[in-house]
């Protein structure tokens, strides 16, 4: 099944911003969001806002409803977004602010919700060149400094159980024994999916089992609860504000976990960066963690985009495409098929 979006109108949005005390003047789709639709609502007074729209319309991984107690299941929806955007606030990182939320699905058959429009670009805008997009940020250097702040702050938080905070915060629990069990277990489904896809992945599929159960018998059992992590947390999902503050957006996958899991996925999206946002704590980190999360990373960055790409409208195929092929050539490196 393919998902093909519908760009909602001036018409559908308007209740919202009557819900704040705006009269619409225009709507704008933003780029992006493959779990969501996001739009810049400008209103008359020419101040702005941003609708995030939950509905399988906007949803191009056609996932349908995700079980919140598996720790990755589809991070989508107005319970997951609210209870991150009320952890986030209580830990003292900033997120766009909420200024209203619609579970009735009154206006239209989806949960929406209204939030404070963080104008400038993200902090991956200004890596890569781009500081008119967040004029009054002083630096790359500067930006690290308050990326690696950020993540001091979030870090320090823990929580009493692994999974998504919707579910931890409530006093639920999730599946799995542990963050390394789930993290396993995932990584066999995700290679399970590969060797119809990819040659290469078929032939390799003995050795990338082998690696991920070898690797997960090197992980010993930890005492220390989980930490409080994004979850993808790649410079893309970073908003540099014109004061040069950061706020994390694409938060609906807040989770606690192995803390060893969000700095993979750092080391992938900063790359030579990465180094800027060491701390005290990146010291601590478990190196068995980090290689099993490593593989389970990799192929998670190949299925995921394939699957995409087939129930999807992404706008930039071959970027994903890319990036599978990318992450494929690494995890077949890690078991020595290069």
């Amino acid at each position: 099944m393919t998902t093909t979006r519908k760009t909602l109108t001036r018409t559908d949005l308007a209740p919202f911003a009557h819900a704040i005390g705006h009269t619409l003047n225009d709507v704008t789709r933003l780029r992006g969001g493959s779990k969501k639709g996001v739009y810049r609502l400008t209103f008359q007074d020419r101040s702005t806002a941003v609708a995030y729209v939950w509905s399988p319309d906007e949803d191009l991984w056609d996932a349908g409803p995700g079980d919140p107690r598996d720790p990755f299941s589809h991070a989508s929806g107005l319970t997951l977004f609210t209870a991150a955007a009320n952890r986030l606030a209580a830990a003292g990182v900033r997120a766009p602010r909420l200024l209203h939320a619609d579970p009735t699905h009154t206006h239209l058959p989806a949960d929406v919700a209204i939030v404070e429009d963080l104008p400038g670009g993200t902090l991956e805008d200004l890596l890569n060149g781009a500081p008119a997009a967040v004029p009054k940020a002083k630096a790359k250097e500067d930006a690290l400094e308050r990326m690696a702040a950020l993540l001091d702050t979030l870090h320090s938080c823990t929580g009493p159980s692994f999974g998504k905070v919707a579910v931890v915060d409530n006093g639920g629990s999730s599946y799995g024994g542990s963050c390394a069990a789930v993290v396993v277990e995932r990584a066999l489904s995700d290679l399970g999916e590969l060797p119809a896809r990819d040659p290469r992945a078929a032939a390799a599929h003995p050795q990338l089992a082998d690696g991920i159960r070898m690797l997960a018998a090197q992980v010993q059992p930890r005492t220390e609860p989980p930490t409080l992590i994004h979850g993808e947390l790649g410079p893309d999902h970073v908003r540099v504000t014109p004061d040069g503050d950061l706020a994390l957006i694409d938060i609906e996958g807040l989770m606690y976990f192995d803390v060893e899991w969000e700095h993979v996925f750092l080391r992938l999206r900063f790359g030579h960066h990465y180094d800027a946002l060491r701390t005290e704590g990146t010291e601590a980190l478990d190196a068995n963690r980090l290689s099993l999360y490593r593989l389970a990373m990799h192929l998670s960055l190949v299925a995921g985009p394939l699957r995409l790409l087939d129930v999807g409208d992404f706008h930039d195929p071959e970027f994903m495409r890319d990036i599978a092929e990318h992450n494929l050539q690494q995890a077949l490196s890690l078991v020595g098929r290069t």
